[in-house]
């Protein structure tokens, strides 16, 4: 993009700072950017102005219609589009009030919720979160404006995803300022920063439309392996492909409208898979522009003749796609997850760092539980994803600062003084460590990156908010623990900003050894690949639930239902509901794969099996009548082959039938392995032209 373009379409279609500047007056404007910059509580009477002047800078851009955008639990998002049509005296005029920008009222009970709400129990509500910007969404020839809202039932319960987040955020906000007030800082603004690293496939959209499970369950129920699949690893950084740089370019474009700044696009490992990474943007914010990227990231590929698939394994035998959430926290500007240049800084950093590790090894089970879903259980594990046992990665150099704080003498002002190789907390300055401190652990689900955590766990269709909502929440509890410890130490509020007593450090570095002693056993810097570490997590005593119904149980955990419920984040019922609502989500979408993959085995795979065993009967018959023994051999081995693919095939259907009709989900998973099985061997034994589904040596490579 050249600069005058930067200039003219970046935000164009965003509400943001220069439309606010331009369409609001100068005072109401203030008010307006306190509450989404700094966190100020909206002014509500300024609504009907912001409103008025929403309307028209919409307007201007074409916008006919106004809908509340929200996150509801189905792990979409949802909008009801209403025009600023309006007749006054009969006559048209175009209308937007202050109410109408500030509540919405959809229908609560079409949406998962839980048991929250009941079918007779309809009223809900859509609240305007003002931190993140109102947007222009265009489709075809039209235009409307966006406005990013919660959405919660009549009785004020969350039925959304945002909400929580939000929640989280405000938690993580005052814990943070409880450690910092400690350290003799003064009060500053806390931030969540998420870089959200989206990774897809392309599919030409005429071999989708003939493939009933990539239609109906986003990833294909059956396939032999193709000849070439990611064995060479050329695919990888390689060349983008002319037609899919036209795309991302569309896409790009799309996304600089809409204020996103989309930085980095690349080939992943597998073939005509992609990745997509924007820059760092605060976390409320990114979450909607992840789900704005994977919106134009379907709509563009449609006008390219080609399909964007997001499941998390769309193809066996090659790499899934994940969702990497790169998080952090800053205080006042200052990213406290950044190493620092003094003994203050640094001691803040090794303070965040541990409460982090012990929030992670606290509450892995909820983290895992964060990430589950249907199709990120045949993700997590494989060679290109982390596995389900949570443990974090610091990287060597970060390992040795971790170990030199825990053997530090425990107690007593001079911890560790004149030991060799000890750190003092807040006298020593840590080794110099660069961004890039640490090499990047492709195995570990949680990575220490030089100045951030990479989540690498949650999978490529999910919505940030779920894990980063969890994230927020467990680190306040640490972040908590530890200013609480700090607190009864009697050693803080006696020094100047910037200086502490040598009291205060000692008892900050008792803290952080007892929290390592404590939480160490989560870090492993090793290959999380090899099957000896899943026997060491055992050992240690991490848990591992390798599959997400048994995930999903850590939502239950009398502890953890405490834990949302005291932090505000999530009542004990709207937590229930969650679990309730994710379990049916996952037996929901492992029944809608049994029944498509039953139907393609009988309706297209089986005729056509059927059809070839009887010419190949037919032709052995011919041979026999006309006395010709050359290839009858071959013939005949192939006809017992087809023959018993055809037996098993039939047999395969019917477990598979009765696994549906059982209705659970392990039952119709392994039926559907199996059928599977079948399926890919007899594609290798019907020609080409008569099989009946897009093959993958075509869809991975001919896009």
């Amino acid at each position: 993009m050249n600069e005058a373009m930067k200039m003219t379409e970046f935000g164009a279609d965003v509400f943001g700072a220069e439309a606010i500047k331009e369409y609001l007056p100068k005072d109401t404007a203030k008010k307006l950017q306190g509450t989404i910059e700094k966190g100020v509580p909206l002014d509500p009477s300024i609504a009907g102005e912001v409103a008025h002047a929403m309307k028209h800078w919409a307007m201007d851009r074409g916008a006919t219609h106004y809908t509340h955008w929200f996150l509801p639990l189905t792990g979409a998002t949802a909008e009801k589009h209403d025009s600023f049509l309006e007749l006054k005296d009969g006559e048209p005029i175009m209308g937007f009030s202050g109410k109408n920008l500030i509540v919405g009222e959809p229908d609560a009970s079409s949406f998962p919720s839980g048991g929250i709400r009941s079918t007779f129990e309809a009223r809900g509500y859509t609240a305007w979160d003002p931190t993140s910007p109102a947007f222009i969404k265009r489709h075809g020839n039209g235009a409307t404006l966006c406005i990013p809202t919660a959405f919660c039932a009549y009785t004020g319960e969350a039925l959304d995803k945002k909400t929580p987040l939000l929640r989280s955020m405000q938690a993580l906000d005052k814990s943070v300022k409880r450690l910092m007030k400690l350290f003799a800082l003064p009060e500053a603004h806390v931030g969540c920063t998420l870089g959200a690293e989206q990774e897809y496939f392309l599919v030409s959209k005429k071999y989708w439309e003939r493939r009933p499970d990539l239609v109906m369950t986003g990833r294909t129920l059956f396939g032999a392996p193709s000849a070439k699949g990611q064995q060479l690893e050329d695919h990888y950084f390689g060349t983008i492909p002319e037609n899919v740089l036209d795309f991302m370019n569309d896409v790009e474009r799309a996304l600089w409208k809409l204020g996103i700044p989309a930085k980095t696009r690349h080939n992943e490992v597998a073939p005509a898979q992609f990745e997509l990474a924007p820059q760092f943007e605060e976390l409320n914010l990114a979450t909607d522009h992840n789900m704005l990227i994977m919106d134009t990231l379907r709509t563009v590929a449609e006008k390219h003749g080609m399909k964007c698939l997001l499941h998390e394994k769309p193809y066996a035998g090659v790499n899934g796609s994940g969702k990497h959430n790169n998080w952090s926290v800053s205080y006042g500007g200052r990213n406290l997850l950044d190493p620092g240049t003094n003994p203050q800084e640094n001691a803040i950093f090794l303070t965040m760092l541990c409460a982090v590790i012990e929030a992670v090894d606290s509450h892995a089970d909820i983290l895992r539980a964060a990430v589950a879903g249907a199709g990120n259980d045949h993700r997590l594990g494989a060679n290109e994803a982390p596995p389900a046992v949570i443990s974090i990665y610091l990287g060597d150099q970060l390992a040795k600062v971790v170990e030199q704080i825990e053997k530090g003498k425990k107690g007593g002002g001079d911890s560790g003084a004149g030991r060799k190789g000890v750190l003092r907390i807040g006298v020593d300055t840590l080794p110099p460590l660069p961004r890039d401190a640490t090499d990047r652990n492709r195995t570990s689900p949680f990575a220490f990156t030089g100045n951030k955590f990479e989540f690498r766990a949650p999978g490529s269709s999910a919505c940030c908010a779920g894990p980063m909502t969890v994230l927020n929440t467990i680190v306040a509890e640490a972040v908590d623990r530890i200013a609480k410890e700090l607190e009864a130490s009697g050693t803080t509020g006696k020094a100047k900003p910037g200086e502490h007593t040598a009291a205060f450090h000692s008892a900050l570095q008792g803290i952080l050894q007892r929290t390592l002693a404590a939480h160490k056993k989560v870090v492993f810097n090793g290959n999380g690949y090899e099957a000896g570490w899943l026997d060491e997590a055992k050992r240690r005593g991490l848990p591992n639930a390798p599959t997400s119904l048994e995930a999903l149980k850590a939502l239950d955990k009398k502890e953890n239902v405490k834990l949302f419920e005291r932090y505000g984040v999530l009542s004990s019922r709207e937590l229930s509901s969650r679990h309730e609502i994710f379990v049916e989500e996952f037996a929901g979408k492992v029944r809608i794969e049994g029944i498509c993959a039953m139907d393609i085995a009988s309706e297209m795979i089986l005729p056509v099996v059927r059809d070839e065993y009887a010419a190949m009967l037919e032709a052995f018959a011919r041979a026999e009548k006309c006395c010709v023994s050359s290839g009858t051999t071959a013939l005949k081995e192939s006809i017992v082959e087809l023959g018993s693919g055809l037996d098993s095939l039939k047999a395969e259907i019917a477990k598979l039938d009765d696994a549906v009709s059982s209705g659970k989900s392990v039952d119709i998973l392994a039926a559907m392995g199996s059928l599977r099985t079948t399926v890919d061997s007899l594609e290798h034994h019907v020609p080409d032209d008569k099989w009946p589904l897009p093959k993958y040596r075509d869809m991975l490579f001919l896009y």
